[in-house]
């Protein structure tokens, strides 16, 4: 513990979880750190969720809202959600308890672009934010704070919050300091340009800060990052990642991409995603560079192949054995990583000033290239738009991959008209699935419909012919007209769905 705490002024405020859950009163609205699981407080919440439930027990009110820097560990959000003590949550999560309580109407949500959330707590969109509750690895002597496998929006909930407390993990390695990058936009309208010019370029310095009459309670404790396992690629992960690198390298041989370079990629998470990085290495590629929000194995397994140089992001979310190769490998990767706030990791300027190329998954796209990302059957949150919509629209070039089907073959991902809308055709350029990319560029309605329909499953490929086909002879003697679509049949593959359990 001395160790990890060396300022005099924080190790006299340090208590046990319960003691510090204490201080947050009903109705608070809570900064929790955490990205994809990384870096998120667990004694506090833990805490949290027990007096809740104890509370309740006594016929109490207790509800916080919960803001976060995207999901979180089961042991914040999913006992937070199991005790029934979150009134509202934003702008991301993946447990599926929280998604239990968002769904019945229990837990209010809102889904936000993960580069604009800090931003619209700034500017009071949400209320006074009256408590944060960061994870941290430990606090210098000059009372820094040394940040954890994530930064997300932690030093802006240390900046904007009425009363802090510090969790310091124990468990995380003392040699992960030095590899982060620390800074805060300032307030609007007083921003200046972001001197960001390649992904490894530093703007900040490796600490917080915070001011210490504001810290209430410091924690001291042991725990593990939640940790993601990945299935191993199977054939339709691994030709959804050729077609990706088809495409790419279709780019390189027209000039619109630097051959063999590329530009800055950015990657989403899962499987498919880990399958497209794949797909670079077996294609022979050196020397790449990722301008991304998330760290997880396929990435840092090509900085250890040389295939990326350069990584810049907000988090790390790895699986167990990839982990233990980070920790036993730290002072490599510290040359190849920085890990920065969202706010730069996402922001739109950047973005579009690399040139990045942005590529995310999906649960369905129309044959018009609007991408639905969030909610099944247009109405079930999933987990959120997260960073997708900050790299589709300001990217060079945005890339949606998926696998033609789901639950079995019963869902197609290519649907005549999407159940809700995330990213509308002008953000979306191309689409990938295990039979192709579509590459939507230059295209109208017509020929984007046309080049959609043949990336779609074969089962499903007639079908969404047929509609098509009968949507351009126009209904009720009116023309087509530019999208066509036939209004009473738009949303009958979801509902034979809803009906049957397949849309076929």
């Amino acid at each position: 513990m001395q160790n990890r705490v060396k300022n005099a002024d924080f190790a006299a405020k340090i208590m046990d979880a319960d003691a510090a859950a204490a201080l947050v009163p009903n109705g608070a609205l809570v900064g929790f750190s955490g990205f994809v699981g990384a870096g998120a407080p667990i004694h506090l919440p833990l805490a949290i969720a027990k007096r809740a439930q104890a509370l309740h027990a006594q016929g109490k009110e207790y509800k916080i809202g919960a803001l976060t820097g995207a999901s979180t560990d089961p042991d914040l959000d999913g006992d937070l959600a199991k005790a029934n003590a979150v009134s509202f949550r934003s702008p991301f999560m993946t447990d599926r308890d929280m998604r239990a309580a968002i769904n019945t109407g229990e837990t209010k949500y809102m889904d936000v672009h993960l580069s604009s959330l800090a931003q619209q707590v700034e500017a009071g969109f949400f209320g006074e934010m009256d408590f944060a509750i960061i994870e941290i690895m430990g606090i210098k002597e000059d009372g820094s704070l040394i940040p954890s496998t994530s930064i997300g929006n932690n030093q802006n909930w240390l900046n904007y919050a009425k009363k802090v407390i510090l969790e310091v993990n124990c468990a995380q390695p003392e040699s992960l300091e030095g590899i982060h990058d620390v800074a805060c936009l300032p307030k609007v309208p007083f921003r200046e340009p972001i001197n960001i010019k390649r992904p490894s370029d530093r703007i900040g310095t490796p600490y917080m800060k915070v001011d210490p009459s504001k810290v209430v309670a410091v924690v001291v404790g042991e725990s593990k990052d939640r940790v993601n396992s990945f299935t191993p690629l199977d054939e339709v992960s691994i030709a959804i990642g050729d077609n990706v690198v088809k495409f790419l390298q279709k780019e390189e041989a027209e000039g619109r991409l630097p051959k063999g370079t590329l530009l800055p990629l950015q990657s989403g998470i899962g499987n498919v995603a880990n399958a497209v990085l794949a797909g670079l290495e077996r294609a022979g590629y050196k020397g790449l560079s990722c301008y991304t929000e998330v760290i997880q194995d396929g990435l840092l397994a090509l900085i250890k192949a040389g295939v990326i140089t350069e990584v810049s992001s907000a988090s790390l979310s790895l699986s167990p054995e990839a982990i233990e190769d980070f920790r036993e490998n730290i002072e490599f990767y510290k040359k190849h990583i920085v890990l920065r706030p969202q706010e730069f990791s996402n922001n739109p300027e950047v973005i579009r000033r690399l040139g990045i190329i942005g590529m995310n998954g999906m649960l369905e796209a129309d044959i018009y290239g609007n991408v639905n990302s969030t909610n099944t059957m247009g109405t079930q949150m999933m987990n959120g738009i997260g960073g997708s919509g900050d790299f589709a629209r300001n990217g060079y070039i945005s890339i949606f991959v998926t696998p033609s089907t789901a639950k079995g073959g019963d869902i197609s991902a290519i649907v005549p008209f999407v159940a809700h809308v995330d990213h509308t055709e002008h953000d979306t350029m191309v689409i990938a699935t295990e039979y192709g990319y579509a590459d939507l560029r230059g295209k109208s309605p017509r020929q984007r419909a046309a080049e959609m329909i043949k990336i779609a499953h074969p089962d499903y490929r007639p079908m969404l012919q047929a509609y098509f086909d009968e949507a351009c002879k126009g209904e009720n003697g009116k023309p087509a007209g530019h999208t066509p679509h036939i209004l009473s049949k738009a949303l009958s593959w979801h509902d034979k769905y809803n009906k049957t359990g397949s849309m076929k």
